[in-house]
């Protein structure tokens, strides 16, 4: 039984998780921001709560005892903690997935894992919140940072990296005004700007994800056909083993032909964004960069919005295709080595973009 409890935080996060996969999906609607916001709101007021009880009633935990009395004198004590827990986890499970989706380089699935991290060391906070006020504060501002980091921009329909900055700011300015509310000001407020500054750093050093732009695909190929709105492009499959990657490591193109790539960026309806198609080659064990092509998205299109360029006579080698914003932030990479030969029909599909 105590093994089963020490795995229950564990248990309750995977289900939580693989939950919030589900309803979530690709995309953040309208009604995941008021119920994220619900949970944000849900935490301020029990923090300040958690903060008079301790501060103004100085109540002491009840004594453990076997009996039922006991137990549910227990439950009700630690019932607050364990609601601020479940508040903080919704969040935390949430922004988690949507990082996940629209991370595309090692520095933001560096990112992205950090907040994995935080998320399930969050199950195993228990009555930790209502002691370590400290705690409290720090990842309340982390919360409310990344929801507004998804928030602002969805609702000005920009991308602009100002509401970046503004958004940090508005996350940690309610913080500290939480925390001046709270009754004796418990903990330490530190804690919370010095994650402010974090996130700040890490986003000029590009490892925060374009938020909220998701890459729904991305491929390189031949015989690219643009016919009444439908894209398609011909491209060599993965085999099977290959279960992480779309499309073959190797693509087989005849003498001559042009080199296409395709992209599809998922943004909120409304939300539009300036984006690049950055085309590298291999050279020296470096990458180099050939051409950048831009062009502009628009929200709302649930297959995500279509960008193609193409290299009009590539080199043998290894070729990086990047889809990005204009200001550098990294959506998507796909590297393919290019082979100057004829393809097996066989071997190759055409895919409806």
């Amino acid at each position: 039984m105590k093994l089963l409890q020490r795995f229950y935080p564990l248990a309750a996060f995977l289900g939580g998780f693989v939950w919030d996969a589900l309803t979530i999906g690709q995309r953040m609607s309208v009604a995941a921001f008021w119920r994220l916001g619900a949970f944000l709101l849900g935490a301020a007021l029990l923090a300040l709560w958690l903060a008079w009880r301790h501060e103004s009633r100085a109540v002491a935990p009840p004594p453990g005892a076997a009996d039922w009395r006991g137990k549910r004198a227990r439950l009700l004590w630690l019932a607050p903690y364990l609601l601020l827990q479940f508040f903080y986890g919704g969040i935390f499970s949430a922004l988690f997935i949507l990082y996940f989706k629209s991370s595309g380089h090692l520095g933001t699935w560096l990112t992205t894992a950090l907040l994995g991290a935080l998320l399930i060391g969050n199950e195993f906070a228990g009555d930790r919140y209502g002691r370590r006020f400290t705690l409290t504060w720090a990842l309340f501002a982390l919360n409310a940072i990344l929801l507004f980091n998804f928030l602002l921009p969805h609702l000005a329909g920009s991308l602009d990296p100002r509401w970046f900055y503004l958004s940090t700011g508005a996350g940690i300015l309610l913080t500290y005004a939480l925390r001046l509310l709270a009754p004796g000001q418990p903990g330490y407020i530190w804690p919370a700007g010095s994650i402010a500054a974090v996130l700040l750093l890490a986003w000029n050093l590009g490892m925060i994800a374009p938020v909220p732009l998701v890459k729904r695909d991305l491929a390189m190929g031949r015989d690219f056909a643009k016919d009444s709105g439908r894209y398609t492009l011909r491209v060599e499959p993965a085999p099977a083993w290959m279960f992480w990657r779309d499309q073959a490591p190797t693509l087989h193109l005849p003498e001559g032909e042009p080199l296409y790539g395709i992209s599809a960026v998922f943004a909120p309806r409304g939300v539009t964004a300036d984006l690049e198609h950055r085309w590298e080659i291999r050279e020296n064990r470096a990458w180099r960069q050939v051409a950048a092509v831009r062009f502009q998205t628009a929200g709302g299109r649930e297959r995500g919005f279509r960008g193609y360029s193409w290299v009009a006579d590539p080199a043998p080698g290894d070729w990086r295709l990047t889809v990005a914003t204009q200001d550098g932030r990294t959506i998507g990479t796909l590297t393919v080595a290019v082979v100057r030969a004829a393809p097996r029909p066989e071997t190759a599909t055409l895919r409806e973009f």
